[in-house]
């Protein structure tokens, strides 16, 4: 049977060579083993990091978080019971819970408040040697004052010239003044040029059958020359007629009314200097209002009145009367109110008179007390200015109304 068998060329042992012992392969797997083993470890370790990076952070920070609790119990119940700023705010206690109400606060007791109203009393005054020549260089100390015959404390003074001035140029536009009305418009308008700063106000009024407001307060010098310009001559002022109101035909000159409508519907709402100038013959013919009426709307108001009294003789003659009466009306107004009336005779004597007017205007002195009355009775107490030097003459206002309740 060996002989059906193919031979096989083996290996003779010798050719193999010498035979390593068991010893020797164990080396030599063991340190090829080694190292395989340890490229695999570095290998595995560094995916494991790299996992463990990402997925296992969140986890080993809560089971740090609940080892923390774990080893402090009283600390979650510590933090569990402390309430946020933006947790909602309990509506009452818990039920079961002891109700704690606070103390009343104690109410402050509050004072009744009292309030002292302090009344003051202006003055303007103007004061002339016996020649007529303004003193512009007074002081305090050299003025007397009295309140019915009550000697009163001056306790404000100053120069009135940088006081505001509000202003009412009233322009009579009868029959009467025909004559002279443009002379009394070309004065008036340069007389406003002078006298007027930007501080001050002005408003126009023309008045004859009808009293008209040509110009509302204003500081405009343009508006209140285009006001002037537009004053017209329009129909009343015939002359004196019978009766207290003349018929529509023979017409009339309302100058009450527009003193009253001036000082009660303009000026009365005004502050510091209050000046109304009157370029008229002071004759009034159909007024609803009386002369008392308009004087007392104007010292309520605590208007100065001035006049330039412009009387045409040659009109009265012809039309059958002869004017009288103007002079004391225009007079009374102005002494009554601190001012003055001005009579002109001839057309060019009115440059001189407003001249006049605006030198008193800058040499006014403004003297303040507070009246020792202080009864609120609405009547009416008289002033009276003097200088220590007797000689000079003191142009103020007779008095005022007391204020009522």
């Amino acid at each position: 049977m060996n002989d059906l068998l193919p031979e096989v060329n083996q290996p003779k042992i010798d050719d193999l060579g010498p035979v390593p012992s068991r010893n020797a392969n164990r080396q030599q797997v063991g340190f090829l083993g080694l190292w395989r083993f340890s490229f695999k470890m570095r290998t595995r370790y560094s995916r494991y990091e790299q996992f463990s990076r990402g997925a296992f952070a969140p986890l080993f920070c809560l089971l740090a978080v609940l080892a923390f609790f774990a080893r402090n119990p009283t600390s979650i119940l510590k933090l569990w019971a402390a309430q946020p700023a933006w947790a909602p705010q309990s509506n009452g206690p818990e039920p079961g819970q002891p109700v704690v109400v606070p103390p009343p606060r104690q109410q402050t007791q509050t004072s009744p408040t009292f309030r002292v109203q302090t009344e003051v009393v202006n003055v303007y005054a103007v004061v002339k040697d016996k020649h007529g020549r303004m003193i512009p260089n007074l002081n305090k100390d050299d003025f007397i004052l009295t309140e019915d015959g009550v000697p009163q404390q001056i306790k404000y003074f100053s120069k009135s010239t940088d006081t505001p001035l509000t202003m009412g140029m009233m322009i009579d536009t009868s029959p009467s003044q025909g004559r002279v009305l443009q002379v009394e418009k070309d004065q008036a308008d340069s007389f406003l040029h002078e006298v007027l700063r930007p501080k001050d106000l002005c408003f126009v009024i023309h008045f004859d059958v009808d009293t008209e407001i040509l110009q509302d307060l204003t500081a405009s010098l343009p508006l209140l020359t285009q006001a002037i310009d537009q004053t017209v001559i329009n129909g009343g002022g015939a002359g004196p007629l019978p009766g207290t109101f003349p018929s529509a035909g023979a017409g009339a000159t309302h100058l009450y009314d527009a003193v009253y409508l001036a000082a009660h519907d303009i000026l009365q709402h005004e502050v510091g200097r209050k000046v109304l100038i009157i370029l008229s013959d002071g004759v009034d013919q159909g007024s609803s209002m009386k002369l008392r009426q308009a004087l007392d709307a104007a010292q309520q108001a605590n208007a100065i009145i001035y006049a330039v009294d412009i009387v045409d003789r040659m009109f009265y003659i012809h039309s059958g009367g002869f004017g009288e009466g103007g002079d004391s009306v225009l007079h009374k107004l102005a002494q009554d109110t601190g001012g003055e009336s001005i009579r002109v005779s001839r057309s060019r004597d009115t440059t001189e008179a407003f001249q006049r007017i605006a030198q008193e205007l800058r040499t006014q002195y403004l003297l303040g007390y507070t009246p020792t009355n202080q009864n609120h009775d609405g009547t009416f107490r008289r002033i009276k200015v003097q200088v220590k030097d007797g000689n000079d003459k003191v142009q103020a206002r007779l008095g005022y109304y007391a204020p009522k309740d």
